[in-house]
């Protein structure tokens, strides 16, 4: 049985890690770096970080702060925020980032996927997808979640392997902060379509959440945000509980 992944994410802006609600009304969690170490400290699988406002300010994610993670922790992290070419995928990867996550660039320019999958290999390719039920469709949202568009969440998705990407991360925009469940119908219906690993994203607010996506989610990782940074799910207590649950973690 494969192990699940425990993954804490930090959404920069202004170099400072922040948290909101269905993407809105943003409020201050802290210092990344220092965030950073805590989790490697206490036993998190993986670390995400998203300069949230990069794209929308249309610049490239700090490589400083990359820099700076990378000598405070020992677990691999993905980072991700304005990415939009190969020279700034290797500068990440150069400052000791495992891996990029790429989102309102390759659905711009879905070449970019082979490109970098192509020059770096799938395992370091994330694309992440937030999208938005409206109705009974999922659509796919650009820029932090503020520009939608017409484009289906499933077929992207399967777009998104078929081009060499590693993993989705997929965040539910209806779900995001509202501590309410993952969107474990969706997640079921694209891990049993695609090959590639899915981390979770959107919704945690309490340690049955994370069960209920690797059960009937199928999720191969959870990420989430507040519940950890401001105390709420200590990442000890839920893997023990989750390991409770016939769950591989590492521990």
């Amino acid at each position: 049985m494969l192990t699940k992944r425990i993954i804490p994410c930090l959404d920069i802006k202004n170099g400072r890690t922040v948290k909101g609600v269905n993407f809105v009304d943003l409020r201050d969690a802290g210092d990344p770096v220092e965030l950073a170490k805590q989790y490697a400290d206490v036993g998190a699988d993986e670390l995400v970080f998203l300069d949230i406002s990069a794209t929308l300010e249309g610049r490239a994610t700090t490589l400083e702060m990359v820099e700076h993670v990378a000598e405070q922790v020992n677990i691999p992290f993905t980072v991700g925020g304005g990415i939009s070419s190969i020279e700034h995928v290797n500068d990440l990867l150069q400052c000791g980032a495992d891996k990029v996550s790429i989102n309102s660039s390759a659905v711009k320019r879905p070449e970019l996927i082979n490109e970098l999958s192509n020059k770096f290999g799938s395992q370091c390719i994330v694309v992440a997808i937030d999208a938005k039920q409206i109705e009974e469709q999922w659509k796919v949202h650009l820029a932090g979640g503020s520009i939608p568009t017409d484009i289906d969440l499933f077929e992207w998705a399967k777009e998104v392997e078929e081009r060499g990407a590693g993993e989705i991360l997929f965040t539910s925009m209806n779900h995001d902060g509202t501590k309410n469940g993952f969107a474990n119908k969706a997640l079921a219906k694209l891990s049993s379509a695609l090959n590639i690993p899915i981390i979770a994203s959107g919704g945690a607010g309490d340690i049955q959440h994370f069960v209920d996506t690797f059960k009937k989610g199928k999720a191969d990782a959870a990420l989430a945000a507040s519940v950890f940074h401001f105390g709420e799910i200590p990442i000890s207590e839920l893997k023990k509980e989750l390991k409770n649950n016939n769950i591989e973690v590492r521990l």
